[in-house]
């Protein structure tokens, strides 16, 4: 799955069809509405504020927009995925939700490992995870940690690693967000050599059976 690209028209609440006056009056209502003078510093407004400025300074700018429309019309072409406007816990909680009821609506057998692996990869970069610290909301990053980890069930070991990695870095000195993710890598841990030591022996009662339907046919 390809990276993902912000919806720069649905931060500031316009239509893509929107003039430059139009950009700025929208800009100037919402960026009033969350300005970090009238917020007092809460960290949702500030996310919703930092994202509304770079929408402006880009929709604004003839060569950054006409770079950025370049951008969104590659990938609306090859239908690759716009992010949520905002990123905040509550946010990215709702991506690995709606991705958890994905993936269990999907045949484990024909289901491209390596693209959730990078879409998970993606959802958890070292930028989002960054603003995600910002907000100190342990609660829902543990949610986010379980229900990402639920999603994980159908890839085998070498999927998971970088993403384990990944929630490790989210969780930070979580002490319990730290143990569920433990507890995951040990259970894929023993599913990994119980899955290895299965192989062999499935070979072995073969190699058994034929060895006794040839004795038998003789």
């Amino acid at each position: 799955m390809a990276s993902v690209l912000k919806d720069y028209y649905k931060v500031l609440e316009i239509e893509p069809s929107a003039t430059i006056p139009e950009i700025k009056k929208a800009y100037r209502k919402l960026a009033h509405k969350y300005h970090p003078d009238k917020s007092k510093n809460d960290p949702y407004a500030n996310a919703h504020y930092t994202e509304i400025k770079e929408a402006y300074e880009v929709l604004t700018d003839p060569k950054k927009k006409e770079y950025y429309l370049q951008q969104r019309w590659y990938a609306q072409s090859i239908g690759k995925r716009k992010t949520e406007s905002i990123v905040t816990p509550v946010t990215i909680l709702q991506q690995a939700i709606a991705l958890e009821r994905y993936t269990a609506t999907i045949d484990i057998f024909r289901m491209d490992k390596n693209g959730l692996r990078d879409y998970i990869l993606d959802m958890l970069s070292t930028e989002t995870i960054q603003k995600l610290h910002v907000f100190k909301e342990p609660s829902i990053i543990r949610q986010i940690v379980n229900t990402v980890l639920r999603s994980l069930k159908p890839l085998t070991k070498g999927h998971t690693t970088p993403i384990i990695k990944a929630l490790r870095k989210l969780s930070t000195d979580d002490v319990n967000t730290t143990e569920i993710i433990n507890h995951f890598e040990e259970k894929q841990h023993q599913k990994y050599k119980s899955e290895r030591l299965t192989i062999p022996v499935v070979i072995l009662i073969t190699i058994l059976i034929c060895i006794i339907m040839w004795i038998a046919s003789r």
